[in-house]
């Protein structure tokens, strides 16, 4: 009697999960929708003001469109490697077709070149409005005004790559200060407030070209190319895989006055959050049109 009732009490267990499991089964057959998966994207991008405002835009972008958004500041010879491994999915920073040409050498068949996000980009040396002298050739001339130092950005920055070889080809008298783009920044503050000279790598657009009078030195032996474009890319497969993401990345353009207004506001103190939230909000069109609803 006993074992009967613990076989009764095991069938009840039974029965009682295959109805619920039922009862399951048919709630989604009733609405014919299984839960639907979390959209995703990583983006990465390197530390650089114009980047890290295009970055947060489009967050934003994909994040109106329902993606769950990770992204991810490196280096940028770590960039390219992870966008050709598949460890993040895309970039906008593709400073294209002088500044970042070596990692596109290395890696450009790995990658899928989506298309020109920014148009009408430069790096050069830029120096103050009341520097007396307007080229690369003069520099030697007035190495102790510069204190016979340029100030750069990261190492793996294209633009001190391409800095050194400038050194070289102008048989500069200086040194290349390696630093950071705020570090950059900074010092370029700090000599404008007191009036003194100073040298730096710089690229449009920046911020910096919209707070101080600022002119790039003429190079005459086109060390730097001519004007550069910032470039989209995306792993090899993302196409196929997610259509709508890489159609938010194909349409994603805007210009360096764009750029500048975010950039601008962050170094004035916003959150990159609230920048790019705030220019969203007033092009609600051009959004629209990325997200492929205009």
């Amino acid at each position: 009697m006993k074992q009967h009732n613990t076989i009764g009490m095991i069938l009840c267990g039974f029965l009682a999960v295959a109805l619920v499991l039922s009862a399951g089964c048919t709630a989604t057959g009733d609405t014919g929708t299984q839960p639907s998966e979390q959209k995703s994207i990583s983006i990465g991008y390197v530390l650089w003001d114009s980047e890290i405002a295009s970055t947060n835009v489009l967050k934003q972008v994909f994040e109106q469109a329902g993606y769950d958004v990770t992204i991810t500041a490196v280096d940028a010879a770590p960039l390219y490697q992870a966008v050709a491994s598949g460890d993040v999915d895309c970039t906008v920073s593709a400073w294209l077709p002088r500044t970042q040409e070596a990692y596109m050498d290395e890696f450009g068949d790995r990658l899928d070149f989506v298309g020109k996000n920014l148009e009408g980009a430069k790096i050069g040396m830029v120096v103050p409005s009341y520097v007396t002298i307007d080229s690369i050739e003069e520099m030697n001339g007035v190495k102790d005004q510069f204190s016979g130092k340029i100030v750069g950005i990261d190492a793996g920055a294209g633009v001190m790559k391409t800095t050194e070889d400038a050194i070289e080809a102008y048989d500069l008298e200086y040194d290349l200060i390696y630093s950071s783009s705020a570090g950059m920044a900074s010092a370029l503050k700090k000599s404008v407030d007191r009036a003194e000279w100073v040298v730096v790598t710089g690229w449009t657009p920046h911020w910096m070209f919209a707070r101080w009078d600022l002119k790039y030195l003429d190079d005459p032996k086109g060390v730097y190319g001519g004007e550069e474009y910032i470039g989209t890319l995306a792993r090899k497969g993302l196409a196929g895989d997610d259509p709508e993401a890489y159609g938010i990345l194909k349409r994603f353009h805007w210009t360096p006055e764009d750029m500048e207004s975010v950039m601008l506001d962050i170094e004035d103190g916003m959150s990159h959050e609230d920048a790019a939230q705030k220019w969203i909000d007033a092009h609600p069109d051009q959004v629209n049109t990325w997200l492929g609803k205009a």
